[in-house]
Parts: C-alpha cells; sequence; structure tokens
C-alpha cells in the first residue's frame, strides 16, 4: 500500500504531532555544529503552519537510556529552530503528562511546541503501546518524517501509529523514498554503487542485494582487504574479517554470475601504524609490507575508479575509501568525491560517514541528495522493510 504524504491531507487547523530527527551533533558548550537534520524538516513544519496546524514536535537526542540526563535536553534545538523558523518555540517539560497536554490544549498556529527527549523514557525505545498511547493524546494527525530513525521499532515511530485514525508522512520522508526508488528500482542505467567503511560484516547484506541490482559494484575502505585475502593476496596487518573470507569469495562469484564489473583497489596508502603521524607510502595491492596496514585508497586506484564512474547515469555511494579523518589516509575519499561531484550521473549519497566526507571535501552542493539516514539507508539497500514506514501503510 501506498502511504499518504502530508500534503495528500486535510490538516487545516488541526493539531500534528511530528516525529523529526533532531538528534545533532553537539559540541562541550553545547553548541549545535551541525544544523542540516533540523533545517532537513523545516518544509514540513512551514507546510503544516501555511495550513494553520498547531504543530508538536517530537524527536529523541543521544542515548539517555531511559532516564533523564540534562545534557540531552532538547534546548539547543529549541534555540536554533526558533532562529531557523523565526517563530517562537515553546519547549514543554516532558514529552508526555498532563502538563504537556496542558500546553498543546490551548496552542495555536503562532508558535510551536518543542517535546522534551522521547527517549527521558524507557518506553521510548520498548515500543510500548502506553507510552505511544499517552504521545497520541498530544495531537489529532501524526506525521512521521524521521526517516533517519525509522528502521526503529520505537514507540513514537510505530506503536503511536495504532492511536491515530489519520497517519502520513512528512516532505523529507517523501524524498528519502522517491530518490531510493530512482536509485535503485528503476534506474537509469549504468547503475554503479560505491561501497566503503571499515567492515564487510556491516554492509554484508547491503553488498548481496545491491549486487543483483547494478551494473558495476566499487569496493573501497578497510572491508576491501577482505576481499583481497579472499583473491590469495597478502594484506598485512590491513583490516580483516578472517570469518567473510569465504562470504567474499561468494560474493565475488556472484559478480561473475550476473556480469557485474567489480572494481577493487590496486594500490593504497599504507602506513606502519594507525596514527596520523604514522610513517606512509604508496604500495600496490600485492606489495603491501607484512607489517604494514594499508588505510587508503592510492592513486592509480583512483584513477581506476573515476574511470569506472565515466560512463554511470545513477550512482549510489555509502562508505568512506579510508581512515578519511587522519589527513595522511584523507586523499582518497577525497578524491572520490570529486569524481561522483562531477559526473553527470543521479548522485545519491547514503549517509553516516559519507556524509561527513562529502561536507569536508566541499562537496555536499554538488550531489543530486543526501540522505540523512545511515542506518535506514542500508536497510534500504539490504532490501528491508523499514518498520517506521511499514506502521505508515499499515494505516
Amino acid at each position: 500500500m501506498p502511504i499518504k504524504y502530508i500534503d495528500d491531507l486535510d490538516i487545516k487547523g488541526k493539531k500534528l504531532l511530528i516525529r523529526v530527527d533532531f538528534n545533532v551533533p553537539l559540541d562541550e558548550l553545547r553548541n549545535i555544529t551541525d544544523d542540516s537534520r533540523i533545517r532537513a524538516v523545516l518544509p514540513t513544519i512551514n507546510y503544516a503552519l501555511d495550513e494553520d496546524a498547531k504543530v508538536i514536535l517530537a524527536s529523541h537526542m543521544g542515548r539517555p537510556g531511559g532516564k533523564v540526563n540534562k545534557e540531552l535536553t532538547m534546548g539547543p534545538v529549541a534555540r536554533r529552530l526558533q532562529r531557523l523558523l523565526k517563530k517562537d518555540i515553546v519547549l514543554a517539560g516532558d514529552c508526555i503528562g498532563n502538563e504537556v497536554e496542558e500546553i498543546v490544549e490551548g496552542m495555536d498556529s503562532n508558535y510551536v511546541v518543542l517535546l522534551e527527549n522521547l527517549r527521558f523514557h524507557a518506553g521510548e525505545e520498548k515500543n510500548d503501546t502506553e507510552f505511544a498511547n499517552r504521545l497520541s493524546r498530544l495531537a489529532d494527525i501524526y506525521i512521521n518524517d524521521a526517516f533517519a530513525v525509522s528502521h526503529r521499532t520505537h514507540a513514537s515511530l510505530v506503536a503511536v501509529t495504532q492511536f491515530f485514525d489519520v497517519c502520513g508522512a512528512g516532505f523529507l520522508m517523501k524524498r528519502e523514498l522517491n530518490y531510493f526508488d530512482r536509485a535503485m528500482k528503476n534506474p537509469a542505467r549504468p547503475l554503479v554503487a560505491i561501497i566503503g567503511g571499515a567492515k564487510v560484516s556491516s554492509k554484508l547484506g547491503a553488498l548481496k542485494n545491491v549486487i543483483t541490482r547494478v551494473d558495476k559494484m566499487i569496493i573501497g575502505g578497510g572491508m576491501a582487504f577482505t576481499f583481497l585475502k579472499a583473491l590469495g593476496y597478502d594484506i598485512g596487518k590491513s583490516l580483516l574479517e578472517e570469518d567473510l573470507i569465504d562470504t567474499a569469495h561468494r560474493v565475488l562469484d556472484l559478480a561473475k554470475e550476473l556480469g557485474v564489473k567489480f572494481y577493487l583497489p590496486v594500490d593504497c596508502v599504507v602506513a606502519d601504524k594507525f596514527d596520523p603521524k604514522a610513517e606512509t607510502k604508496i604500495a600496490t595491492f600485492q606489495e603491501i609490507p607484512k607489517d604494514w596496514m594499508a588505510l587508503d585508497i592510492g592513486p592509480a586506484t583512483t584513477k581506476l575508479f573515476s574511470e569506472a564512474l565515466q560512463d554511470a547515469k545513477t550512482i549510489i555511494w555509502n562508505g568512506p575509501m579510508g581512515a578519511f579523518e587522519m589527513d595522511a589516509f584523507s586523499r582518497g575519499t577525497f578524491a572520490m568525491v570529486d569524481h561522483v561531484a562531477s559526473s553527470y550521473a543521479l548522485t545519491i549519497i547514503g549517509g553516516g560517514d559519507t556524509d561527513v566526507a562529502v561536507d569536508r571535501a566541499g562537496g555536499l552542493s554538488s550531489m543530486s541528495y543526501v540522505s540523512t539516514g545511515g542506518g535506514a539507508f542500508i536497510y534500504l539497500l539490504e532490501g528491508k522493510a523499514l518498520p517506521g514506514i511499514e506502521a505508515l501503510r499499515d494505516k
């Protein structure tokens, strides 16, 4: 069943409980260092306000473990949201209870109510129906615009939908799902997937699913060395998941069987230790020194991967090419950002560390779409249904 979006619903004058993801990074002084997740849901909030709806926003922050933790209050978000919306934000003292119900009972569309951290209550992560029921008392309509956490079976995403007659999704959710469908369900071809990151185990389900859909697969990051080991090469002290060598063999065999062009690094930046001050040099993948480790793709690999992207019509990328957090091992990832950004293809970047790398390399504005969800994006790549989305479909 297709889900309904906020602009499919009659929300005029109604109270809306909008689940958002305002789990933003903070510095030691509790200042927000990246507000992109807040900005991403502004179109949904503004649409609701334009329709004279009364907006109640619900989010979590961090992992307080079901207990009140003042370090994880939504206060910094309320201040930033007020600046972005140019509208008064009332921060409730809790997310459920009589006091909160009184605040929303008398509210109008001239201000927005932001509930306190949902995860201050253990019932949120337990998908508790009583907690969800108490949340539902605050509003007439439920809107999920929190793609990044919709792979979680939590009360504010799943159980809460039982208590609303009308449920829908916001514009951020719509963009996320539409772009993913354009990339994976009906792509312009050739479709190229770039999969990086540290471990095969964290992306195994994605690899197995994606390889059945793409024309080319590019593997970088630490996971590449499990594949090189499976091909019989000595990888020194590079990251290796020995228990997945046979699995890597099967993925390689499947690629060959399906006619998918499979690209692995041909050279790498190696270091004598995992340290920003380590001694480094370039080595081909056949000549990684015994006591050294590979921490980035090398210049020949960067050239190879860029040539593999030349004719791409759709590119989907999840995971960096190396330990880009350290300057010495950032060149490969940043070069890939340049190649993907300059491509004429539809380019979709899949959350998490990849977003950070693309941002640091100054490539965000050149990408067709950058997902807000790391874990949720991987779920989609694995071909799994997101519980938060399925709860909307069930309505």
